[in-house]
Order: C-alpha cells, then sequence, then structure tokens
C-alpha cells in the first residue's frame, strides 16, 4: 500500500516535469517582437535618447525575458550613465543566460573597473583568455586588459588636496 502511493506522487511530479520543460522555447529562439524593439532601442541610443533606448529595452524583456542582447544594451546605457552597479548587474543577467559570453564579460569587467574592483575584473579577463583560447589576438581580453591597466577613473572625491602648511610666524 505504502509503495503505490509513493509510486503515484513519483509518477504525478515525472508527468508534470515533463510538461512544463515540454512548452518552453529552446534558449536561442528570442521573439521577434523582442529583437525588434532591440533594434530600435539601438537606433534610439545612438541617437542620444537614453531615456528611450532604456524604455524600449525594458519592454523587450517585458515581451522576452531571454533576450540576452536586450540585457547587454541596458548595461552599456547604464555604463555611460555612470552607473556601474547597475550596469554590473544587467551583465550578470545575460551571464546567467549565457555563461560563456566574451562581450558580457568584457563589458562587465569594464564595469568592475570603473567601479573599483579590479580583482572581479581580472577574473573576467582570465576567463576570457580561456574562452578564447589559443587565439593570439582576442580583442575583448586586450580591451579589458588595457582597462584593467587604466585603472578605475579618478574622482573629485578620490582627489588628494594639498593644503600647504600656514606661515611661520
Amino acid at each position: 500500500m505504502r509503495v503505490t502511493s509513493v509510486s503515484i506522487a513519483l509518477a504525478l511530479a515525472a508527468l508534470s516535469i515533463s510538461t512544463s520543460l515540454y512548452g518552453q522555447r529552446p534558449d536561442d529562439q528570442i521573439d521577434a517582437r523582442s529583437m525588434a524593439l532591440v533594434e530600435r532601442a539601438k537606433t534610439a541610443r545612438a541617437a542620444g535618447n537614453l531615456n528611450g533606448a532604456n524604455d524600449l529595452l525594458e519592454t523587450a524583456l517585458v515581451v522576452d525575458p531571454r533576450n540576452r542582447e536586450a540585457f547587454k544594451q541596458l548595461a552599456e546605457i547604464a555604463r555611460v550613465q555612470q552607473l556601474p552597479g547597475k550596469s554590473i548587474r544587467f551583465y550578470r543577467e545575460a551571464l546567467t543566460i549565457e555563461p560563456n559570453d566574451v562581450a558580457a564579460l568584457r563589458g562587465q569587467g569594464e564595469a568592475m573597473v570603473q567601479k573599483g574592483a579590479l580583482g572581479r575584473a581580472r577574473e573576467n579577463l582570465a576567463k576570457i583568455r580561456t574562452l578564447c583560447g589559443k587565439e593570439a589576438e582576442c580583442a575583448a581580453a586586450t580591451t579589458l586588459a588595457a582597462a584593467i591597466a587604466k585603472g578605475p577613473p579618478v574622482t573629485a572625491t578620490a582627489q588628494q588636496t594639498v593644503v600647504p602648511p600656514p606661515p611661520a610666524n
């Protein structure tokens, strides 16, 4: 009697899991409407309309939350707006969808440099170099290495001001 109820429960669990997996789209099939919104957002961004581009990208993600390109574009807009933490978060979302996206790793690394997290940026550089393999010139690795070498931008609060000593009497 106990075996029957357990086997029925397992059968129902297997049925519900297989049904939910059957209804999902493969990762590489992004809704065409979402891709069209990303293209419109790129045009708006090129025209200097960052807020309009941001709205279009958010709409693209509502249409299809698996649109990795929309996350990467949102991250780029955040970097331009000097919001490296937000940019890192959007790149993390893109990397959740595809962990081996070299462009997202490079962008996240550059945002980490902008924020001052050089150690984590170096981790991204090492992963990019691993993914590039034997390619002697990996553009993403070269770009990120240059950003790391340059270091984080100097902000007004980080600059040291030297106050001259008062004159001796």
